[in-house]
């Protein structure tokens, strides 16, 4: 099974992140422009201090008839970020990520240096071009034997 390290590698280490003082309005913007659905909130350090997903801002703003323009980021983020290594595999991301109800995933060295970010969408492709590579294989197997 692939690690996230192997997993980043292959789709990038390309980060989207805001500052924890931008409004939510401009989070929101920042992900419809990216077509992704969290971004990583980073201080002046650039350390990580949240995360902001679209499920943050339909459950803390809208729901809540709060204002996304004059709300800041740091208002609404989670900020207890669960964390992965890169060590870690793929199966044992998306079990951490079904266990704990989370979509995107931070990977962080020993170090506490951010290395990139998994989303539930980069773990199912991962898998599914794992499977297809073990059915072609059994498949070459079987042929190979008739």
């Amino acid at each position: 099974m692939k690690t996230l390290s192997q997993l980043l590698n292959e789709k990038g280490h390309q980060i989207f992140h805001i500052h924890p003082d931008a409004s939510v309005f401009e989070a929101i913007q920042q992900m419809a422009d990216k077509g992704i659905g969290a971004l990583l909130v980073l201080d002046d350090q650039h350390q990580l201090v949240g995360i902001l997903s679209e499920r943050d801002y339909a459950r803390k703003v809208i729901l809540k008839g709060r204002s996304s323009k004059e709300t800041p980021v740091r208002d609404i983020m989670t900020r207890e970020v669960i964390c992965a290594s890169p060590r870690q595999t793929v199966e044992e991301a998306m079990a951490l990520m079904t266990e704990k109800r989370i979509r995107h995933l931070p990977v962080m060295d020993k170090d506490h240096r951010l290395l990139g970010i998994v989303s539930i969408g980069d773990l199912v492709k991962s898998i599914i071009e794992e499977q297809r590579f073990i059915i072609e294989q059994l498949e070459h197997y079987i042929h190979q034997g008739t």
